[in-house]
């Protein structure tokens, strides 16, 4: 029977390593395997693996290019595959910038299924430093994290995807005040994804999880998407139209939509790419756009067939005879947000009267300043 792997992410090692150290406690047997990263831009890698009593091995692994995705192909899944069939549960300790889902999916493969079984992922997070960190602009490399050379990814952009890929969240540290902001941050940024402490963990069972029902609940096509909501000081702002944007006036607005809130993320429709689901993305003040592919309104009946399930049955939700799955679908969350102004904004910038006839041959006319962002979106 292939051992259950329990993947624990989180930029706040502390967290991380307070929830490694309750699952070894809790499941007799257990392993945990950690690469340390920070020599990973000169190709070398410290991997350890540690069992409830403590450090069991430790080797130097040179790797023939310094990044996480060689790191998981040439050492982890063979050090894993290694240890399972001494061990009760195996415990990935992830490097603090590491996202776990490429790690998810590269174990959650048909050539490790008969030894391994991905059985979970939690992102263990410190609860007086969540709510600052998910506003911090600093590159990963400014602050001493870069999971490979070159690596061009933000702070808080890691951190997003952290909470909001797995399965469960735990929260360790902070007062009492700051775990009941950090809750609130959660359930905005988060809100079906549930929230634990070090002490009182969710049961590993064992079950299989499926990397790739975790990547459709956020992918901007299938996105479970926040939904409006006021706690506190915190709002979430939900932007729904059936009308297609214009390229330049909506390029005008971003800036001010991104810098006057904390996240923000959703589906959009720009009149002069009719066929394209656009992704937009942005936190703590940087923001990206890129190709989600096709609308399904676009593709042929045979194409439906290729189609996951999830896939069609959010497009059935959104669906008119005459547009078809294309929406404007973006979520605000932050502090403060002037809903009517979020939303003013973006309506100032749906495509109306005073503009070309509708139609994707004149809308096809509009200069498009997203042109070289959507030509740029491969990301560290």
């Amino acid at each position: 029977m292939p051992t259950p792997v329990v993947l624990v992410a989180g930029l706040h090692a502390a967290a991380r390593t307070a929830t490694v150290e309750q699952l070894l406690a809790e499941h007799p047997g257990s392993l945990a395997v950690h690469h340390d990263l920070r020599q990973v831009t000169h190709g070398r890698v410290r991997r350890g693996v540690r069992d409830r009593t403590g450090l069991l091995d430790t080797a130097e692994v040179h790797l023939a290019h310094g990044c996480v995705t060689c790191t998981v192909r040439e050492d982890l899944l063979p050090q894993l595959v290694a240890l399972a069939p001494g061990a009760t549960l195996l415990i990935v300790d992830l490097w603090d910038s590491v996202e776990p889902r490429s790690v998810a999916e590269a174990i959650d493969c048909d050539e490790a299924r008969e030894t391994l079984r991905l059985a979970a992922v939690l992102t263990a997070l410190d609860a007086a430093a969540l709510p600052d960190d998910i506003t911090r602009g600093e590159r990963l490399r400014e602050v001493g994290r870069p999971a490979a050379a070159g690596d061009q990814r933000y702070l808080a952009e890691v951190l997003a995807r952290q909470l909001e890929y797995p399965t469960a969240l735990v929260l360790h540290g902070g007062d009492a005040d700051d775990r009941e902001l950090s809750r609130t941050v959660l359930a905005h940024l988060a809100p079906l994804t549930p929230v634990h402490t070090v002490a009182a963990l969710p049961p590993i069972t064992g079950t299989h999880v499926c990397a790739g029902e975790l990547a459709e609940r956020v992918d901007p096509a299938t996105a479970q998407l926040p939904a409006d909501r006021q706690t506190g000081e915190v709002t979430t702002v939900v932007w729904h139209r059936l009308r297609p944007l214009h390229p330049g006036r909506l390029f005008d607005v971003m800036d001010e939509l991104v810098t006057t809130t904390v996240r923000s993320r959703g589906r959009f429709w720009l009149a002069n790419r009719h066929e394209r689901m656009l992704a937009w993305d942005a936190v703590a003040g940087v923001a990206s756009a890129e190709d989600a592919g096709p609308w399904l309104a676009t593709l042929s009946e045979a194409a439906w067939d290729l189609i996951s399930p999830i896939r069609r049955a959010v497009a059935a939700l959104d669906w008119n005879p005459i547009i078809g799955d294309r929406v404007q679908h973006l979520v605000f969350t932050g502090p403060g947000i002037d809903r009517d102004r979020i939303c003013g904004l973006l309506d100032s910038c749906l495509i109306g009267r005073g503009d070309s006839l509708p139609g994707a041959v004149a809308w096809a006319r509009y200069d498009d300043p997203f042109t070289p962002v959507l030509n740029l979106k491969e990301r560290a």
